[in-house]
């Protein structure tokens, strides 16, 4: 492979890198590639800009739940599993969502068995 195709970035563990695609690279990283090919560095750029919006978005989401959780009045009581199971739906979806559908890739997201998964699915009738 080409030097423009693979760069080496830390993993955060001292010492240890790993090598990183063009299209994972960050936004800032793609534009300091030389102009040989200009189409491929759109390309990559989109595509990271894309992965980055991707990101946001599960971060609200998150954020979101974190503070409907957080807003929960205990004082009234509240249903243990029907929170479990809105929390386990929303993070079923939002894997589901960053693989495109496919659930073995979001299993593995989830740390889950995929069949595992698949049960859920099909207990909690989540469409995607």
């Amino acid at each position: 492979m080409s030097a423009e195709a693979i760069t080496m970035e830390p993993t955060g563990d001292r010492g240890s890198q790993r090598p990183l695609e063009t299209a994972e690279r960050p936004a800032w990283r793609i534009a300091e590639i030389p102009a040989r090919n200009s189409v491929q560095r759109l390309i990559d750029l989109t595509t990271s800009l894309l992965r980055e919006a991707q990101t946001l978005a599960c971060d609200k989401a998150l954020a979101d739940e974190s503070q409907r959780l957080q807003s929960l009045d205990f004082s009234k009581g509240i249903d243990f599993f029907c929170e479990v199971k809105e929390f386990e739906t929303s993070l079923i979806k939002l894997a589901l969502a960053r693989t495109g559908g496919h659930q073995a890739q979001a299993a593995r997201l989830l740390n889950i068995k995929p069949t595992t998964l698949n049960s859920k699915i099909k207990l909690y009738g989540i469409e995607y």
